[in-house]
């Protein structure tokens, strides 16, 4: 299937901005973490079609996958 997935802040370094990109159906955002070589623990929010979702939430044909680092600061 495929999806868009777009990348934000330090995230980008090395990657890209946003790209189409396939997956097998069934696929978890935490899977695509992992195939970007992106730390889960880095991950601060994840959207789905402009909702906010989890690692856990399955991705479908189509979709707009975000993903936003923890941003840290005081």
């Amino acid at each position: 299937m495929q999806l868009t997935v777009k990348l934000f802040a330090f995230f980008r370094d090395g990657r890209f901005k946003e790209e189409g990109r396939e997956y097998p159906a069934g696929t978890k955002v935490g899977e695509i973490v992992a195939d970007l070589g992106i730390d889960p623990d880095e991950v601060g929010v994840v959207m789905i079609n402009s909702l906010q979702s989890s690692l856990k939430a399955t991705v479908a044909e189509g979709d707009n996958l975000a993903i936003f680092p923890v941003i840290g600061g005081g």
